[in-house]
């Protein structure tokens, strides 16, 4: 027990791999720690305190935020790049209809529209420019955060292009249709924070009920740490716990 109480304790003081600029600012000279050694360090002290089934419990727990807070965050920025798409569309629908060039029209809204939708209007533009085929361009392109409005795009470009429409009014349909999806998610995202607040609380609820058994004298602790049914509880109340948050997040949360 000793040796891995020395073994964390070494770990949390080891210095990063990479070593130090001498030449850095002088605020800047401190030793980052890598971000492995506070979870092992972490995961030492949990099994010392709360044992194999807090172990765990620790893990599926830290897992399922992470995850959660990972998606939260994609999410957002799915939103954001909807968003930002539509409006360059909306500028290049107004240029169109300006007498643009499609090439200059896509050019110019890529210019005050934020990045990944900017990359989007730009491959527009470049392959416009050069005649090239501007769906098999979108088609081709990477966009993780819009795979669905860049085929959508595709697909309206080659309606334009094969039957003759105009593109100014297939391009503005196809951006009332995001910003209809975006503002359905808006919509969806505000009206489930009740739903995400009341199940935020209710996952309280466990934790708050151990600690209250543990002021009144039951000593749940002591059964979850120190006994063999109680890290097997321990660990599958957490495992029960963190499928209900997660499953709470993937039907409180809607994509645009």
């Amino acid at each position: 027990m000793v040796s891995l109480v020395l073994l964390a304790a070494a770990l949390v003081v080891w210095p990063q791999l990479e070593p130090v600029r001498r030449l850095r600012p002088r605020g800047r000279r401190e030793i980052a720690v890598p971000p492995y050694v506070w979870v092992v360090s972490a995961a030492v002290v949990t099994y010392f305190v709360a044992g194999v089934g807090g172990l765990v419990a620790a893990a599926v727990l830290a897992v399922t935020g992470r995850r959660i807070v990972k998606q939260h965050k994609r999410n957002k920025a799915l939103r954001q790049a909807t968003e930002a798409l539509s409006n360059g569309l909306g500028g290049v629908v107004d240029e169109l209809r300006a007498g643009a060039h499609p090439a200059q029209a896509a050019e110019g809204a890529a210019e005050d529209t934020p990045a990944p939708a900017k990359e989007v209007l730009r491959a527009v533009a470049a392959t416009s420019r050069l005649g090239g085929d501007v769906e098999r361009t979108l088609r081709e392109l990477r966009q993780p955060l819009l795979t669905k409005a860049v085929d959508q795009l595709a697909r309206a470009w080659r309606v334009s292009a094969k039957h003759g429409v105009a593109l100014a009014d297939v391009l503005d349909a196809t951006r009332r249709d995001l910003d209809q999806r975006a503002a359905f998610a808006r919509q969806v995202h505000a009206r489930m924070a009740g739903p995400r607040a009341s199940a935020a609380v209710l996952a309280g609820l466990p934790p708050v009920g151990v600690l209250l058994g543990e002021f009144s004298g039951a000593r749940p602790v002591h059964v979850l740490t120190g006994t063999a049914a109680g890290q097997f509880l321990l660990a599958l109340g957490a495992v029960f716990l963190a499928a209900g948050v997660w499953w709470t997040q993937r039907i409180t949360e809607v994509e645009p």
